[in-house]
């Protein structure tokens, strides 16, 4: 019995062994179909894998691209920020150095008056500094009548002052007038504020004699014979110059050398026209004896 069983157990193993022999030497031609409808469906699932595995791929590139794009975007846009910062630092920095070298090119034009800069700190409302507030007084050596200077020429006269300040009236204000010659000629004029005409760009002159030579373009500066205001100091220049209805006397418009809408650094003058009167004075007064 046992004899049968493994006769029959060697007999299986032969036609199976006979069997993969047959498969294997026809495979190509015998697994075709099957290869064929498996990879009917597994193509399919194949390619979606490999495209969600690629979309996958290329979303974790580009988040990590844009990551370091938007990293990169920021530290540009802070440097753009410092730049920006630095840029207006050194316009500042440049206005004030021109404002300044105006200042000392002025005070060059008028080295023969003792004089001190002083920074403008308040001012009357209104658009223009017709009125306004320095930090320098007193204490400084600023007094009232002392004139102020910048811009190129007359700015003011001081009319109030405390220990560590003094108020200054520009030429442009109603009240102002202001003793002037035309520096060609030596004719006398008088230069009056007016805050309305000065809307233009222009004050007004008046008084000229009807045969003084002050024409349009001619220099308009302080007068000798002013009881405040020192010799000398540049007012602007004459336009429109024609004959009064009285045809005594002539008038017409002055344009202010000084800039009154954004004043920030003047030079006052220390001297007084009454120490310079009284100094005249003292001077005639040994030269006779």
């Amino acid at each position: 019995m046992e004899s049968k069983r493994s006769r029959f157990i060697l007999i299986g193993l032969s036609v199976f062994c006979v069997i993969l022999i047959a498969v294997t030497s026809f495979r190509d031609g015998f697994l075709n179909p099957l290869r064929s409808g498996i990879g009917y469906f597994l193509n399919p699932i194949q390619s979606g894998i490999n495209r969600a595995g690629t979309t996958l791929y290329n979303t974790a590139v580009n988040y990590a691209s844009l990551t370091t794009a938007m990293e990169e975007r920021q530290e540009l846009q802070n440097r753009i920020d410092e730049l920006v910062e630095e840029n207006n630092r050194l316009r500042s920095e440049q206005f004030e150095l021109n404002r300044l070298r105006s200042l000392y090119d002025l005070d060059q034009d008028y080295m023969q008056y003792e004089k001190i800069g002083a920074r403008v700190i308040a001012k009357d409302s209104g658009d223009w500094f017709q009125v306004f507030r320095i930090n320098k007084g007193s204490a400084d050596g600023v007094r009232v009548d002392a004139n102020v200077i910048a811009s190129g020429g007359l700015v003011g006269i001081v009319t109030d002052v405390g220990a560590n300040y003094a108020t200054v009236r520009s030429i442009i204000d109603d009240v102002s007038r202001v003793s002037g010659m035309a520096q060609q000629s030596g004719d006398s004029c008088i230069v009056s504020g007016d805050l309305t005409l000065f809307s233009e760009g222009r004050l007004r002159i008046t008084n000229i004699a009807e045969d003084g030579d002050v024409k349009d373009g001619d220099r308009i500066v302080t007068s000798n014979i002013s009881s405040k205001y020192l010799p000398g100091i540049l007012i602007g220049y004459a336009t429109d110059i024609t004959l009064d209805d009285t045809r005594l006397t002539r008038s017409g418009y002055l344009v202010p050398v000084a800039d009154f809408n954004s004043l920030q650094e003047v030079l006052v003058i220390t001297q007084l026209k009454e120490d310079l009167t009284a100094d005249w004075g003292a001077d005639v007064r040994e030269g006779g004896s």
